[in-house]
């Protein structure tokens, strides 16, 4: 290839590196599993991690959020490309994929780490969100309840909970033994999310439509 060319390509290459503007999310929206498998099917998001965000403990557990008292919130970090899905967008979905008028938990998980929310980083976020809040409540005619807070540490869940929705083990249920794909299908259908969002959005609940 000659200087002329290899420049060229190069140009071409920088042009669509600078297009690619990666960018991220953290919303709360219930059971972590639930919201990272949602997600993870939506063209131009890149990476879904689930973890713990909005409380004061450096390097919560499982256990000690689930215990109460830390004041972490069960939440997902989306990491997108801008040029494909805005922030609205992913906004605008995450409020279709939860109940929004419950501030109290989601589905059958109750208290605080799994209350929603829309955590945010600065005044671009505060504002996209806002208005994502207000059009949601525009189209159900209700009062929504899903707070907007400011973003704190996030940190990653342990790693048996990555991608726990395609999991191969074998993990115990009160269904007894299931491979843990099948556990997490078992667990969301008891919870009883994909029906309840169904009766908030109806023909709007993309994800629910699709289990």
């Amino acid at each position: 290839m000659n200087k002329l060319a290899f420049s060229l390509l190069a140009a071409v290459a920088s042009g669509h590196a600078a297009q690619a503007e990666t960018q991220t999310a953290v919303v709360a929206g219930g059971c972590f599993w639930c919201v990272e498998s949602d997600f993870e099917s939506v063209p131009g998001v890149l990476e879904v991690v689930s973890g713990y965000t909005g409380g004061s403990l450096a390097n919560p557990s499982y256990k000690q959020v689930g215990g109460g008292g830390t004041g972490h919130r069960e939440a997902v970090e989306i990491t997108f490309d801008a040029a494909m899905i805005s922030y609205g967008e992913i906004l605008r979905l995450f409020f279709r994929s939860i109940d929004p008028l419950d501030a109290e938990g989601q589905f059958c998980d109750r208290g605080q780490s799994y209350r929603a929310a829309i955590f945010v980083s600065d005044p671009a976020q505060q504002a996209t969100a806002a208005a994502a809040k207000a059009e949601a409540a525009q189209a159900l005619g209700r009062k929504v309840v899903t707070p907007i807070l400011p973003a704190t540490t996030f940190w990653p869940a342990e790693g048996y909970h990555q991608d726990y929705y395609k999991g191969h083990n074998i993990v115990l249920t009160r269904a007894g033994p299931k491979q843990q794909a099948n556990a997490y299908q078992y667990y969301r259908n008891a919870c009883g999310r994909d029906a309840r969002v169904r009766q908030v959005w109806g023909d709007q609940a993309v994800f629910a439509n699709q289990h």
